[in-house]
């Protein structure tokens, strides 16, 4: 399960590749998949003729169901909720479940939310992959960027422009949207570089068109809004120009920054923004030191407080009485270790020193009998 549709064509085509030559048979389902292709493909799905299923949230409809669903995998996990994720790994009886994401999790975050699970962390770069340069510009160096990004394209190369909004906002007039830069963009590169538009908008047959001609260079600026910040691969990328920077999140910066960078040709990302606080500044300042996104989600969480960071809508989250999410993060790491390595003793179970506790935690609901929920 992926978030959008261009990532799950993207994993329908590697994987189709990869297993079809092998006998595996691989579909995909999303919202656009209709009427009787739609029909004949739960069939095949539930009577077992299909190995593999890629899809977005059309995945946890409730029509959807597998003849023996035994792995789910949910790729950019963090876009999903937790009951969407439950959902899908209910539709099969204890399968084996893979969590996947690019975005760094702050590791104090990791450890309270996925606890119980084993956590894998690749934080190598790909071989011949070199370090994205970051740089911070003001919005009047607009002219020196255009001629960069030109010059960019003169070797052949292409460019991602990524706005905030689709259209122009009364609320947020100060914001640029990616219809105004399109046409911008457009008449600055006349004659010279075709310009796409991508935006959630779009039909899907057009956003699969624009990505087709972006990938083939047909077109060489893609101007988007966050829609391309999950698994588009376009290694002819070198530049990412990112309008009003300041109003992402460091890891939302760093996932879009990820998109170029994707071959062995030197890639730049460049945050257009006018911060007015000293937080947004801090936060472009750190975004141009490192590419370690490990840090920069540590930082985020430190700049903008865990309260922030879980947001009043999130639930299930544990709100600390002592500790400090981002201070204290070895002392929760030691903890929770030990409430494992108790859980799993057998005196904790039988001893009377052990009985409050015991009684406590059952009262919580945080597991039943010798059963952790």
């Amino acid at each position: 399960m992926v978030p959008t549709e261009i990532l799950a064509e993207q994993h329908t085509q590697s994987l189709k590749a990869m297993l079809e030559p092998s006998g595996v048979k691989v579909a995909l389902l999303t919202s656009s998949v209709k009427g009787k292709k739609r029909k004949e493909l739960l069939q095949m799905l539930e009577s077992g003729e299909l190995d593999l299923l890629i899809g977005t949230h059309a995945l946890i409809q409730d029509e959807v169901n597998f003849r023996n669903l035994g792995l789910v995998i949910t790729d950019e996990q963090h876009r999903f909720g937790v009951e969407q994720r439950r959902i899908l790994r209910e539709k099969g009886t204890n399968p084996d479940v893979l969590f996947m994401t690019a975005t760094p999790i702050p590791r104090t975050l990791a450890i309270t939310v996925f606890g119980e699970m084993d956590v894998s962390t690749i934080d190598e770069m790909p071989a011949g992959r070199k370090a994205i340069e970051t740089y911070w510009a003001k919005h009047q160096m607009l002219d020196r960027i255009l001629t960069f990004v030109e010059k960019e394209l003169k070797k052949g190369r292409q460019a991602y422009v990524i706005c905030p909004l689709i259209e122009e906002s009364e609320k947020l007039d100060s914001l640029q949207n990616v219809l105004d830069v399109h046409a911008m963009l457009t008449q600055y590169f006349a004659n010279r570089y075709k310009v796409g538009l991508m935006h959630g908008r779009l039909p899907a047959d057009e956003k699969e068109e624009v990505m087709e001609q972006f990938s083939a260079n047909e077109a060489q600026i893609l101007v988007s809004t966050t829609v391309v910040e999950v698994g588009v691969n376009v290694p002819n990328a070198t530049v990412m120009v990112i309008y009003d920077a300041e109003r992402f999140g460091l890891s939302q910066l760093h996932q879009l920054r990820g998109r170029v960078g994707r071959g062995s040709d030197q890639s730049f990302c460049i945050l257009l923004a006018d911060p007015k606080t000293e937080v947004g500044k801090e936060r472009m300042k750190i975004m141009t030191e490192t590419n370690d996104g490990f840090a920069l989600s540590e930082k985020d969480l430190e700049l903008r407080g865990p309260g922030d960071f879980f947001g009043k809508k999130q639930s299930g989250l544990p709100e600390f009485k002592v500790a400090d999410m981002v201070h204290d993060y070895r002392t929760l790491e030691v903890a929770r270790m030990d409430a494992a390595k108790l859980i799993a003793s057998q005196s904790f179970w039988h001893s009377p020193e052990y009985a409050p506790l015991r009684d406590y935690l059952e009262g919580t609901g945080v597991f039943t009998g010798e059963k952790l929920d």
